[in-house]
């Protein structure tokens, strides 16, 4: 399976938290094709609306457009760029990265370095890296030559390309989560190939999720659906060092993984075991006993509550340069919500 033109078009686009405008309006341009309306609104989150056929429940399919990034936060008298991490980095990843930039006058790139191994202390070789430690370099000779270049708050994303390796996986930075963007319309687009479900389909793009949650909690209060799916990704357990037991079993390859726990809706759940089932979609159960660090958790509390399910797609390396997912995933989650989608019928009652 290679790699969707419509998926590429996501991951290529820079949008960290707060900045999702590019991915956003790729997004949007892929559902107009399909979709009866599509729009966004005042923090820049994204519909694409599918009516449905016979008055069933509301249903938005929800990913987050967002991504991790950086931002500047000072320039220093040589020219360096001092800045801070967008959403959840581990120091050592970034240190050796390129970097694109953000800027009002287009993209500028730069690399994160800091000093030679030669010149650190034995002792600091063992210690992880601190931001602090760090440092971009845009080829500046001066703090003038820089500040003429980029604006404190100006934002960045690792400069890295998608790729394919075997077995259908692909390699990008910002998979999480384009992937569930993707996901949510193509589910949609699914539903409206098929002419419809019960109930209108809204597939959502929604911002800042890897900070405040903002995108879901106003999306979920201005379109009031009667549930929800979000669409994320999840932690793949067959990479080394993962510990089973605390987690639970959902290798890369092995299909999507239904969330079941304390904030998801448990007939959500049944219905999309259900679809999966009937459908012969393979997936796999994932067991949470709190929050699920997702969109649901915002979702689940709008208004007086939506009945909410939690989606995902295994991953190897989140929040890298290189995230990991498989194809074929992908294509099996959208397939499960479509399926789910057909099975909320007039009348149905989320009643606990």
């Amino acid at each position: 399976m290679p790699l969707p033109d419509f998926l590429d078009s996501l991951l290529t686009a820079a949008g960290p938290s707060g900045h999702e405008s590019a991915p956003a309006a790729a997004w949007r341009e892929h559902c107009a094709g399909f979709a009866g309306e599509v729009g966004s609104d005042h923090v820049g989150s994204s519909f694409a609306r599918v009516p449905g056929t016979a008055g069933g429940p509301r249903l938005v399919v929800v990913g987050h457009i967002d991504e991790i990034g950086l931002h500047i936060t000072h320039i220093d008298d040589e020219g360096y760029l001092r800045f801070g991490q967008v959403g959840g980095w581990d120091a050592v990843v970034l240190v050796g990265q390129r970097v694109r930039l953000l800027t009002a006058a287009g993209p500028v790139r730069g690399v994160i370095g800091r000093k030679p191994i030669h010149l650190i202390k034995d002792e600091d070789r063992k210690q992880v890296p601190e931001l602090k430690d760090l440092h971009i370099d845009i080829g500046a000779q001066s703090a003038e030559e820089a500040h003429e270049l980029v604006r404190i708050g100006d934002v960045a994303v690792i400069d890295a390309e998608p790729f394919e390796l075997r077995h259908d996986r692909v390699i990008s930075r910002a998979l999480d989560n384009r992937v569930g963007c993707y996901v949510a319309a193509e589910a949609a687009r699914l539903v409206a190939g098929a002419g419809g479900a019960p109930g209108e389909v809204l597939a959502l793009a929604v911002v800042q999720e890897e900070t405040t949650f903002a995108g879901s909690r106003t999306s979920a209060f201005r379109h009031e659906p009667d549930v929800a799916i979000v669409v994320d990704l999840t932690f793949a357990t067959d990479q080394p060092g993962i510990e089973l037991g605390p987690i639970t079993r959902h290798a890369i390859g092995s299909g999507p993984v239904i969330g079941r726990g304390t904030t998801l809706h448990p007939r959500a759940f049944e219905l999309l075991h259900d679809a999966g089932q009937q459908e012969g979609i393979p997936f796999t159960v994932e067991s949470l006993g709190r929050g699920t660090g997702t969109d649901a958790d915002a979702i689940h509390l709008s208004r007086s509550g939506v009945p909410t399910g939690l989606v995902s797609v295994p991953s190897r390396y989140m929040h890298s340069p290189v995230e990991m997912v498989a194809l074929h995933d992908i294509d099996a989650a959208a397939r499960l919500i479509a399926a789910f989608a057909q099975r909320l019928e007039p009348g149905m009652s989320f009643t606990r």
